[in-house]
């Protein structure tokens, strides 16, 4: 038996605020120019935004208003909080990309650009959820979102503000699987003129039920441990500081990046270190991290194994993975080993840089939506998003999102290795 931990942050976490001002402006350049290259790194701070990064596109994007727009729809729309849409300051600090870096990404066929950076990323899936993800990080992630639904519906817990997080500690058998819930942390972000009782209170009777009804794991695990829907003191800690009026940008500074164990897999697995925000497929950081897990969370869903970590490695400038690394940690149920798996992934998937963006499609405006909640353990799904042309007017494309958690190589992989 053993205890695991992850954490999540709503969208109005500073960290978060910062990931999804820097996919805005992605998402915007995308939109206008597929080719565009773009690394875009945010700080928000009390009353004031900046934006910085690198950008080699053939368009104009009015990028405070992308920035203002963005704020307001996270929900930082009252001057109380310090950091408000409409009023804070944003400084831009965008120039053009390196010549030396874009010589070794631009090519004259895709499929041979080369990749914008050297590193390790890492994809992960286990049968512990419905969708392939750590069930603690799972959880986690449903009761941010789920209280940020609320805040916006206006129509309980009217106290909130955006800033949230989580964390769920399981205590798991030593077959790795979870048995009960050992521990929840809920802090979220509210009015002054509100008790932490009637926090808690509303945490216990409004919230969790509506996260339990996501899930019938979910319902199963709180009724185990609060048949009556009262946890006890120890088990639900809400707000555990006594105060949380000062949130957002006022209260703490937020950076691109700074949420990588949140975007991924809570912990489980491994993480090679870049992370996605702001930059654009081309950059292996983001666009190999989303291809193995493609690959891992297929290999699971086949049958291949319970539980797989797949590693992509990479040189700035060249096309082809340095490295293919498979763990299934002693759950592999084919006649091949680890390293045989690893071997036969070279042959069934093209993991050249330009081709990972044409099997997943991802010179699209889709990456708003991943910069909260995680980028993986998402559903795939195709809407209409509005964006912004050159003169800020609002325009309407459609995209798919999240296509890396399809599960369209099932087939595949179950003829080539079951």
């Amino acid at each position: 038996m053993y205890l695991f931990t992850s954490e999540s942050v709503s969208e109005g976490h500073p960290d978060k605020i910062a990931d999804q001002i820097s996919d805005a402006v992605l998402d915007n350049f995308l939109a206008l120019d597929e080719n565009s290259h773009v690394a875009c790194e945010t700080l928000v701070t009390t009353g004031q935004v900046v934006i910085a990064g690198e950008v080699n596109a053939n368009t104009y994007i009015d990028i405070p208003l992308v920035a203002r727009r963005t704020i307001e729809q996270i929900g930082y729309t009252k001057s109380a909080y310090k950091f408000e849409a409409e009023s804070c300051g944003i400084l831009t600090a965008l120039h053009e990309q390196s010549s030396d870096i874009n010589q070794g990404v631009s090519r004259g066929d895709k499929l041979e650009q080369g990749a914008g950076d050297q590193g390790m990323m890492f994809g992960y899936a286990t049968n512990e959820t419905d969708n392939y993800m750590p069930l603690t990080l799972d959880l986690a992630h449903t009761i941010v979102f789920t209280l940020a639904k609320i805040r916006k519906e206006g129509k309980q817990m009217k106290y909130l503000r955006p800033d949230a997080k989580s964390q769920v500690t399981l205590e798991y058998d030593d077959n790795n699987r979870p048995q009960r819930i050992q521990t929840i942390v809920v802090s979220t972000q509210h009015d002054p003129d509100v008790s932490q009782e009637q926090i808690r209170r509303d945490i216990e009777q409004i919230l969790l039920p509506r996260v339990a009804k996501r899930d019938k794991r979910y319902k199963a695990l709180f009724k185990a441990v609060a048949p009556d829907g009262h946890f006890s003191p120890e088990m639900l800690l809400v707000n555990p500081t006594g105060n949380f009026v000062i949130g957002g940008p006022h209260g703490d500074t937020g950076l691109t990046g700074r949420k990588i164990i949140v975007d991924t897999y809570g912990g489980r697995g491994a993480h090679g270190g870049g992370a996605f925000s702001g930059k654009d497929p081309s950059k292996v950081d983001r666009s190999a991290a989303y291809a193995a897990r493609y690959i891992a969370k297929n290999l699971v869903a086949a049958g291949v194994a319970d539980e797989v970590l797949v590693q992509l490695s990479y040189a700035i400038g060249v096309a082809r993975p340095v490295s293919i690394y498979v763990n299934t940690n002693n759950t592999n149920k084919t006649r091949f080993s680890d390293s045989e798996i690893a071997e036969r992934l070279w042959q069934l998937f093209d993991l050249r840089p330009g081709a990972i963006e044409q099997m997943l499609n991802l010179r699209k405006p889709i990456y708003q939506e991943t910069a909260a909640y995680g980028h993986v353990g998402r559903t795939p799904q195709v809407v209409k998003k509005t964006l912004l042309d050159g003169n800020g007017k609002p325009f309407e494309v459609e995209v798919e999102l999240f296509p890396w958690e399809k599960l369209d190589k099932v087939e595949m992989l179950r003829k080539e290795f079951l």
